[in-house]
């Protein structure tokens, strides 16, 4: 017996129990196999439905324990971290058929996700309002913001962030049709899902690809409210660094 033959038939209740496994008496243990069997299963089926609790409460518990099953058995854990167990879920979202009737669902996931990594990704201390404001204007627009490793912006043709809330801080919501963009910032301990117009979006993508700040704010079209952007992004600890160029 192989570890990879044993690692399929543990997450895979239709596959027999290996050959050769004994107890320690020597003899055939498929019912011990078949008890640790459904504690891995129902593990990493809590470890996924505590990553996506606004998918679980969207498709109910008992489907998301069939769907946790199926998801498991095509990405097995990759590597010891029950955090990470979920990474490759809102894209197997994408292409489970029995889920192909919520749309968004693979987004709000992404969302859960993005609050997920948030949460673990690295602290850096911010810069402070006052560090930012005694900077001369005319060095800001050539300047590059430092982000900070919590920052995520996850853009949906879907009203994600409001379903998002709906299901995890105000059933009364009711989402409406509408593409929406999220900025996920952690100015403590826990990550927070803002949701910003496509603007903000636009510059937010822009610094996180290293443009510059002017650049960046011809990015996001003369509407944009660079001011409000900004102060968003200093509240919530989203910047680290001012990077002047020469």
């Amino acid at each position: 017996m192989t570890g990879a033959a044993f690692a399929r038939a543990l997450l895979n209740p239709d596959l027999p129990v290996p050959e050769g496994l004994t107890d320690p008496r020597g003899r055939p243990s498929a019912r011990r196999f078949a008890v640790y069997r459904n504690n891995v299963t129902v593990g990493l089926t809590a470890a996924l439905a505590a990553g996506f609790p606004a998918v679980q409460k969207l498709v109910g518990e008992a489907f998301f324990a069939a769907l946790a099953r199926e998801y498991l058995r095509a990405h097995p854990p990759a590597v010891p971290m029950l955090s990470a167990f979920g990474g490759a879920f809102p894209a197997f979202l994408e292409g489970f058929p029995p889920v192909a009737g919520l749309p968004y669902l693979a987004d709000v996931a992404r969302l859960e996700v993005a609050l997920v990594e948030s949460y673990h990704a690295a602290d850096a201390a911010p810069l402070t309002a006052a560090a930012f404001e005694a900077t001369p204007p005319e060095a800001l627009e050539g300047a590059r913001l430092g982000l900070a490793p919590a920052l995520r912006l996850i853009r949906s043709p879907h009203p994600v962030h409001t379903i998002w809330w709906a299901n995890m801080r105000d059933p009364a919501v009711r989402p409406a049709p509408a593409a929406q963009d999220v900025l996920v910032l952690r100015p403590g301990h826990d990550p927070e899902p803002h949701l910003v117009p496509p603007a903000s979006a636009d510059f937010v993508a822009a610094l996180l690809a290293g443009v510059p700040i002017g650049a960046a704010a011809g990015a996001a079209g003369p509407g944009h409210d660079l001011g409000s952007t900004l102060a968003l992004l200093l509240a919530g600890g989203g910047i680290t660094g001012l990077e002047v160029m020469p």
